[in-house]
């Protein structure tokens, strides 16, 4: 058994052998995922040679593969993104709010994930964004990010939306800011029935279109049917403490992907062990046990359709409203000008600033500084076969 395993260790010893059986039903995205995780931080990567200008010992630096999957390449995106929300930020409760959909409706969305992730992304933000301007219930425009999560602890499929809610919003003439309780936002029956008769209506209007691969349309629309007299679950917790938590939150969940290297606890013979949070006591661990195939498969079905975005802004902090409506808000919440933008951070530069370690300090003899010396190409992709790049 590996003494420290990780997702590409479980790639690069199973990952041929689960290629050569479903070579003609793999996605282009999945053996794109399953090649880059397998070479991250590998010569197949490229990278650079540096040499101590002190004790003279070279040193290979081999490049990340940065794909947005893989469990070692998401520390420098996330913080990077993480200090470019920092200014949205306000003094203002932030609730938290989680859509997700029946199970009845797994096979349909893995089997059309492109559409119906778009579709569930609409229908999430539709409900918060209807229902706040409603006067009922707040009567303002509020703004939020989504992040979608296809995931369980233990690899399942469970697609789900969180959403980071403003705890209050701009008034409809952007004259005043409508606070919202300081423990209360909006009831989570309303939002579940708003969000499964849109969600519903938008599956409906799919498969008018002829956007979605279904086998028989008639048995879907009955299927639809019965969900509209389920009760959908919509969860809206407590608000976080400060805008302190909300990015602690945001760099925890942003990035994520479907296991960190971290929980991967042994690889031994054909089978897969890591941890997984307790549903029942989400305080404590457990560990669980998968044939190694299995384990490869539950995680290639996390997999994003290629370049589908999966973090999504929303109302006053939609992109192309941040910079007017953030500020309006700032105002009217007496807040302090936001700083100058500064110049990014270089790679270097903010993995210093976070862990307080040189980079390009020697790790052989700790005195002395790391020198380029040449740049290693990375090697050419194998090309795809007929049926994996149909």
């Amino acid at each position: 058994m590996n003494d420290t395993p990780t997702l590409a260790d479980v790639f690069r010893q199973f990952g041929p052998g689960y290629r050569d059986l479903y070579a003609d039903r793999m996605p282009v995205s999945h053996l794109k995922t399953m090649r880059a995780i397998e070479t991250c931080r590998t010569s197949v990567q490229g990278g650079h040679l540096y040499e101590c200008d002190h004790c003279h010992k070279q040193h290979f630096v081999f490049h990340s593969c940065r794909n947005r999957h893989c469990p070692t390449c998401q520390f420098l995106p996330r913080e990077k993104w993480v200090q470019a929300r920092n200014n949205d930020l306000r003094p203002i409760p932030y609730f938290h709010v989680v859509f997700t959909i029946p199970s009845e409706l797994h096979a349909r969305f893995r089997k059309n994930q492109r559409c119906c992730y778009g579709l569930l992304f609409q229908a999430a933000s539709e409900t918060l964004l209807t229902l706040a301007a409603d006067p009922k219930h707040l009567g303002a425009q509020v703004g939020f990010i989504a992040v979608l999560h296809t995931w369980t602890q233990q690899l399942a499929y469970h697609p789900h939306i969180h959403c980071i809610v403003t705890g209050g919003g701009l008034s409809c003439n952007r004259k005043h800011w409508v606070p919202a309780s300081d423990t209360f936002f909006i009831h989570v029956n309303v939002l579940g029935a708003l969000f499964r008769g849109k969600l519903l209506d938008f599956l409906k209007c799919a498969i008018d279109r002829g956007d979605l691969q279904i086998n028989s349309a008639t048995s879907f629309n009955t299927l639809l049917g019965t969900l509209y007299s389920k009760k959908w679950n919509v969860d809206c917790r407590p608000p976080f403490s400060g805008p302190k938590h909300v990015v602690e939150y945001l760099g925890r969940y942003t990035h994520r992907v479907a296991i960190s290297n971290h929980r991967i606890t042994g690889v031994c013979d054909d089978e897969v062990c890591f941890r997984y949070r307790d549903p029942d006591d989400p305080s404590k661990t457990r560990s669980t046990i998968l044939p190694a195939l299995e384990f490869i498969r539950r995680f290639l079905q996390h997999v994003l359709p290629t370049r589908f975005v999966k973090i999504r802004h929303y109302g006053i902090l939609a992109n192309r409203n941040r910079r007017v409506l953030v500020t309006r808000s700032r105002l009217l919440l007496l807040v302090s000008p936001d700083p100058e933008p500064q110049e990014p951070q270089s790679w270097c530069e903010l993995l210093q600033a976070i862990t307080g370690i040189d980079p390009f300090k020697c790790p052989y003899c700790s005195e002395g500084t790391l020198v380029l010396k040449a740049e290693l190409q990375p090697q050419r992709a194998p090309p795809l076969t007929l049926a994996q790049s149909a």
